[in-house]
């Protein structure tokens, strides 16, 4: 009886790993992937894989199956041979399934290895990640463009722009407008070619700033992201030396400080003081508006001032009656 009892229970324990291994949820469940294709071990080649699942696929295939219970448990089989499949002919989940199979006790490294294959994407990030930077670039330095040119086109047709850059044109004789008289050619090709000659001056010669100036590559994502280790020891150093000059030795302001110290005070961007007209910089300048104090008084002054401006306005009366009568909730045709 002792040694019957012996041989039972080594038989048993020789099948626990096997079966500890089978995790329901995980690849083919409490079945074994190999089983399922019948005539596949851990030694079978790729080939061999295939070769058995095109044999079942063919045997099981619903519509090689009449009554409706047959086509149910063929379709059911059918899933199963698949999913072994699946898992069986892709060397990275074979590997993990076979580890599995090895290491039945490791069961977060087996259900990490599962889902970290299920979920990860068919596509290399850093292919996703170029393709992005890359299109984010290209519509940005289009969107520029086209600003640019939107800026161009509407200086070229304001009166005060475009008649000074006639005057320029006439100054540095690069019209035609001369010989008028006797050029023979369409009226219209005419107009055109001095249309364009207009907008090369206004090109040339006007200074447009802010989100309307002229584009360059250097205003890309892409080398603005190549660039950003010298970007970065840029603004360090520029820290560095600020506080060095301003803080420690505690030199007088230079036109550039001021600017910037201004501009913070503002709550703009470069561009957008940049943009600002020579002698609103000026008076920032006279001012002394890069000092917090004169800045608080100046402001100050602005907002009252801009207070009386709209109590005076005839449309902001009519707002500000809109707003005491409930403002966007009331049922009206809006401000009288």
């Amino acid at each position: 009886m002792a040694p019957g009892i012996s041989s039972s229970f080594v038989v048993f324990i020789c099948f626990i790993p096997q079966t500890i291994a089978m995790i329901e949820g995980l690849y083919c469940g409490l079945e074994n992937c190999y089983e399922i294709l019948e005539t596949v071990d851990r030694d079978s080649t790729k080939a061999d894989i295939t070769q058995a699942y095109r044999k079942l696929a063919r045997k099981w295939h619903p519509d090689m199956h009449k009554t409706k219970a047959k086509k149910e448990e063929a379709e059911q089989m059918f899933t199963t041979i698949a999913n072994a499949y699946e898992i069986l002919r892709d060397e990275e989940q074979r590997s993990d399934y076979d580890y599995m199979l090895d290491h039945p006790d490791e069961y977060l490294s087996n259900y990490y290895n599962y889902y970290r294959r299920r979920f990860a994407p068919k596509v290399d990030p850093r292919i996703v990640v170029v393709v992005t930077i890359t299109i984010i670039s290209i519509i940005q330095y289009w969107a520029a463009w086209n600003n640019y040119n939107t800026a161009i086109t509407y200086l070229s047709k304001e009166p005060k722009y475009r008649f000074r850059a006639q005057e320029i044109i006439k100054q540095e004789k690069l019209s035609n407008s001369t010989n008028k008289k006797k050029d023979r050619r369409n009226k219209e090709l005419i107009r055109e070619e001095e249309e364009a000659i207009i907008r090369k001056v206004i090109e040339e010669k006007m200074d447009i700033r802010g989100a309307y100036q002229k584009p360059t590559v250097y205003d890309v994502l892409w080398l603005q992201i190549l660039l950003l280790p010298y970007t970065l020891y840029k603004y360090v150093a520029s820290c560095i030396d600020w506080t060095w000059r301003y803080r420690i030795k505690k030199k007088e302001y230079d036109l550039a400080a001021k600017h910037y110290l201004i501009r913070r005070n503002l709550k703009i961007s470069e561009g957008q003081f940049d943009a600002l007209p020579d002698h609103e910089k000026e008076d920032h300048l006279l001012r002394e508006l890069w000092i917090k104090e004169k800045f608080q008084v100046w402001k100050t002054a602005k907002e009252e001032e801009m207070k009386i401006k709209m109590a005076e306005s005839a449309r902001y009366k009519s707002y500000r009656r809109y707003m005491k009568k409930g403002g966007p909730g009331q049922m009206s045709f809006g401000p009288e």
